[in-house]
């Protein structure tokens, strides 16, 4: 019998084997789609040892990619484009997921998940609807169009979710792939923390992102979907021109209403 440190090892190279890959063409089949061809394996973070949350704060860990989790004080806890390829250690009460790409959503969720809230209707009635109470959260979603495989439109095809806690509003903006419009803008309402991809091709082009982060005039802005640091840094050369630019060593931040920054704030949480 092969001793359990053996058995890891082999786990763990046939596992980074299927990983690394040739990207197949988009389709919808299970695997790798364009996107993926440009993502990197997940860092393997070390395991921090984090204190219990306040009444009124809110943890916000960088899984990777746009995978996020959100962890509230009464301890609801959330994952943001949860997909098969970068997801959290542990398993979320909430997974949402946007349909995009097969980095934004998966086939197979972990079955312990309480509530699974694609943003598009599988059923292709409409846009997709969600608006959710568990414990001290509340999620809703804003529905967005993105651009088919075919290059066409697909309406209501993905979803930004936003995520109310206690007084603090989160917006996950998934796969945005046009500016946002007025009616976008009521929908989302008010916005205190907002986390948005800046790649720049695959979802909406970095000057387009930064007009829209100008019109939510979020406290504190987080990038994300970036795949490596020379598209992240080319975004906050620009970023840094209207705003202050933190970087943080570690991929967890907490953050309380009274808290804020007191001028809207670029925060980079490492990851890719």
């Amino acid at each position: 019998m092969l001793s359990r440190a053996l058995s890891s090892l082999l786990a763990a190279l046939l596992g980074a084997a299927l990983l690394s890959g040739p990207a197949r063409a988009q389709s919808d089949e299970p695997g790798c789609r364009p996107e993926m061809a440009s993502l990197r394996l997940p860092i393997q973070r070390a395991n921090l040892t984090l204190a219990n949350l306040a009444k009124d704060e809110v943890r916000l860990t960088f899984v990777g990619h746009a995978t996020f989790l959100i962890e509230t004080p009464g301890g609801v806890k959330v994952a943001t484009d949860y997909n098969d390829y970068v997801r959290p250690s542990v398993t979320p009460d909430i997974a949402t997921m946007n349909k995009a790409h097969s980095t934004h959503n998966s086939r197979n969720p972990d079955p312990a998940i309480k509530q699974v809230l694609p943003g598009w209707d599988p059923t292709g009635a409409g846009p997709a609807r969600h608006d959710l109470t568990m414990g001290d959260l509340r999620v809703r979603n804003v529905p967005t169009n993105i651009r088919s495989y075919s290059g066409s439109t697909d309406f209501d095809g993905n979803s930004m979710f936003v995520f109310e806690i206690g007084e603090l509003c989160i917006a996950h903006l998934g796969h945005l792939h046009h500016p946002l419009e007025p009616g976008h803008l009521r929908a989302l309402g008010r916005v205190d923390v907002v986390l948005f991809p800046v790649d720049g091709s695959y979802t909406l082009d970095q000057e387009g992102m930064l007009d829209v982060l100008k019109s939510l005039q979020a406290r504190v802005m987080i990038p994300m979907h970036f795949f490596g640091g020379s598209t992240l840094n080319r975004f906050l050369a620009r970023s840094q021109e209207f705003w202050p630019v933190e970087r943080r060593e570690q991929p967890v931040i907490t953050v309380t209403k009274t808290g804020l920054p007191t001028k809207p704030t670029v925060i980079v949480l490492p990851g890719n």
